[in-house]
């Protein structure tokens, strides 16, 4: 899929594979029914990696970059990672809010042309339970993202499944959809941290 189309994409579907060593997720958009309508990305993370970089694939062959994200710095709690294209160029970053994360994760997205896109989990009850209830992890989060006002940028609806599965919703047309990607991609690649 080119860029443009990527572009019109209202609706996309993120999956985890579930591997040994690797998560691998995979970034499809969705039918008019809600189904996956074709892959638009491919990622692995290696684990425990000490300098988080992910790279986005047009398939699980590896072979055309499509974006990337890496952090700025080496295990830093409120690190920014940086989201480019292939080339390398900058396409803008996100970074977690470690302090109002403390209770509720908050994770915040900058594009260049637009003004900063804050995203909360919805649920403080959820969020309360995941970080203090020991094996709750697999609780289904949302996470809203809205620009300063209260205008909605886009959303991330973890679904209930064996395989962790995400629906992202893009409100505002103006969002590079690899910026959403990477976003959504962090979130569950960089959640837990």
């Amino acid at each position: 899929m080119n860029a443009q189309q990527l572009q019109t994409q209202q609706t996309l579907i993120v999956r985890q594979r579930i591997r040994m060593m690797v998560n691998q997720y995979e970034v499809h958009a969705a039918g008019p029914d809600g189904s996956e309508a074709g892959m638009l990305a491919f990622a692995q993370q290696k684990r425990m990696a000490f300098k988080e970089q992910v790279t986005l694939y047009t398939d699980d062959t590896k072979q055309q970059p499509v974006l990337g994200f890496k952090a700025r710095k080496v295990m830093d709690l409120g690190s920014a990672y940086d989201v480019t294209d292939p080339s390398g160029a900058a396409i803008g970053l996100f970074r977690k809010d470690f302090k109002r994360s403390l209770l509720r994760s908050t994770w915040i997205v900058e594009q260049p042309g637009l003004p900063p896109a804050t995203g909360q989990e919805r649920s403080q009850l959820v969020a309360i339970l995941r970080r203090f209830a020991e094996g709750l992890s697999w609780l289904p989060y949302h996470f809203d993202f809205v620009f300063e006002g209260g205008q909605p940028a886009f959303s991330v609806v973890k679904k209930w499944g064996l395989r962790d599965k995400y629906v992202v919703t893009i409100h505002e047309p103006r969002l590079d959809r690899r910026m959403v990607i990477a976003m959504a991609v962090g979130l569950d690649a960089l959640q837990g941290r």
